[in-house]
């Protein structure tokens, strides 16, 4: 499945409508999985889990820079992902399946922001990206 030039187009579009809210959608996005996959907490035993929590809201801002760092690099996702993919399968271990369950999850909170926009090309186009990222950060554990 490859990003076409209108794909890539889609997401750099609806990421700059993002804006400076990418950090609090990334913490809106890890609640919801954290509720909805109650065994994704496991990789966050020191994490106060809790709504509006300062780490919940702190790791929503890192997702949110691996996300925007991955929108300026659609065409070079597994070198610029590459440091996450190792921190992610050699340090933390964390299991790959749950970055899917993290994009899904993303893809429902940016749905719920921003409903007039999220046309179904949208969210294919944004579905697509997702996978590019998921592929590159689970680069590391095979």
């Amino acid at each position: 499945m490859v990003l076409s030039p209108t794909d890539k187009s889609n997401v750099k579009a609806a990421w700059e409508k993002v804006g400076g809210h990418a950090g609090d959608y990334g913490a809106e996005a890890l609640e919801r999985m954290f509720l909805s996959f109650p065994t994704t907490k496991t990789y966050f035993p020191h994490f106060d889990l809790s709504h509006g929590s300062a780490q919940v809201k702190a790791h929503g801002k890192k997702v949110a820079a691996a996300l925007t760092l991955a929108v300026y690099h659609l065409d070079d996702l597994p070198d610029t992902l590459s440091a996450l993919s190792d921190l992610h399968a050699c340090k933390l271990r964390v299991d790959p399946a749950n970055f899917k369950l993290l994009g899904h999850c993303l893809l429902v909170t940016l749905a719920r922001h921003y409903p007039g926009d999220f046309s179904p090309a949208l969210q294919a186009s944004l579905d697509k990206f997702l996978s590019h990222v998921i592929l590159a950060l689970a680069s590391k554990y095979r």
